[in-house]
């Protein structure tokens, strides 16, 4: 239904920040019996339009969620990347806080903490969306469009919120996913703090969502464990720096931090959430939401998943298309290049290859990868787009068709 076809580790790590949608193997997911020890044992049922605090198993109003939170000094909120519904929560959550005590700062999983002065400059009211989309190279950080995130960002510049970029940069999870942390520089390991590997509940969560991939036949066998070794280190590495940021802004700013990522770096409280308590003591909220299938009142899901859930109704489709198509840059080459087949998004299944060399989208030349993608970023579905593109030294023509296609995603 909604969980991906799994073609490389890096899609399993988006796995983990995908739609919560009862069903199948997401039925394991959401009923582990792991986190809080009180908790694990004891289910809730959560309906759309619902929100249900952990604690009691009941539905509660918003206002009393926001008047809960109010002694933790972190609230995360975890979102699918590509639901505008999450991320419209998200931004309610920010202002409900912020009109409660305006000492809050908002952490971003999206932007690596090499990106931090556009996020000042947006804080601070100083750039227009498309100069922050330019300047803080938002389709170079991030593979998705930036509508979904449009309220989130409107919220904190109306209030001047400051906001802090939590990741790093890609390159860097990479180099532990495949050689472990301590194969990093010492300026890569003043951003990636040590990783403790040793969570059990932790190992299960991840271990679950991994077995519950469709995984390629190059990842089965004697190569199983390896892989799952090396999603873990990246999956904790994620965990432990984006912690580690957090509690450095925090400690900057002062009041309350609230941080957005992926669900998959908050559920059962193992995540992110534990990372930072283990350091600090300091108190914490979590909010994740689960997506109701259409056709289904209300569905049964451990009660130490989050300290809130809130139940939200399926969409038929993502409120903006996903592209699908990853771009490199060569030096010395102007063109931009296929860096890989599409394998989701509206070009999967198109005739792109890896390698085709991009000549003009739509009659323009890109040099960009951020402005080529600020260009597809305009289109909706039914539109459609023609590349022109230079493969074994001929120029062949590519129509990207934004229709539905059987899996609508992409991941960082």
């Amino acid at each position: 239904m909604i969980l991906i076809r799994i073609h490389n580790i890096l899609a399993i790590c988006f796995l983990l920040s995908t739609a919560l949608v009862f069903g199948g193997q997401e039925e394991k997911i959401l009923r582990l019996q792991i986190g809080d020890e009180t908790l694990r044992t004891k289910t809730m049922a959560v309906s759309a339009g619902k929100i249900y605090a952990a604690n009691t198993g009941e539905s509660i109003s918003f206002s009393e969620m926001i008047e809960e939170m109010a002694q933790s000094r972190l609230v995360y909120v975890g979102e699918t990347h590509n639901s505008l519904p999450m991320h419209q929560i998200q931004a309610k959550i920010i202002q409900g806080l912020y009109e409660q005590d305006r000492d809050i700062t908002v952490g971003l999983e999206m932007y690596p903490i090499t990106q931090q002065e556009p996020l000042n400059k947006w804080s601070l009211g100083i750039l227009s969306e498309e100069e922050f989309i330019r300047e803080g190279q938002w389709y170079v950080n991030w593979n998705f469009h930036f509508g979904f995130y449009r309220d989130v960002f409107a919220v904190v510049k109306k209030n001047a919120v400051p906001l802090y970029a939590l990741n790093v940069p890609r390159n860097v999870i990479t180099k532990v996913r495949m050689r472990g942390w301590k194969a990093l520089s010492e300026e890569e390991k003043e951003m990636v703090p040590e990783l403790d590997l040793t969570h059990q509940d932790h190992r299960t969560l991840i271990r679950t969502v991994f077995e519950s991939s469709d995984l390629p036949p190059q990842m089965k066998g004697k190569g199983l464990e390896m892989a799952f070794e090396g999603l873990y280190r990246a999956q904790t590495a994620w965990d432990e720096t984006m912690a580690h940021h957090a509690l450095s802004a925090l400690h900057k700013e002062g009041g309350k931090i609230v941080v957005l990522a992926g669900s998959g770096h908050l559920l059962y409280n193992l995540g992110i959430n534990l990372r930072a308590h283990k350091k600090s003591q300091m108190p914490f909220k979590t909010v994740v939401c689960v997506v109701i299938p259409q056709g289904e009142q209300s569905v049964k899901i451990s009660c130490s998943l989050a300290d809130y859930v809130w139940g939200i109704a399926e969409e038929g489709r993502p409120a903006y298309p996903s592209v699908g198509l990853r771009f490199k840059k060569f030096d010395g080459l102007d063109n931009l290049v296929i860096e890989r087949d599409p394998i989701d998004g509206v070009a999967k299944g198109s005739d792109f290859k890896r390698g085709d060399v991009v000549l003009l989208v739509d009659g323009k030349k890109h040099r960009s990868i951020n402005e080529l993608r600020m260009y597809l970023a305009q289109f909706t579905w039914g539109d459609r787009v023609a590349f022109q593109l230079l493969r074994d030294a001929k120029e062949v023509e590519v129509i990207l068709d934004f229709q539905m296609a059987d899996v609508d995603s992409e991941y960082p």
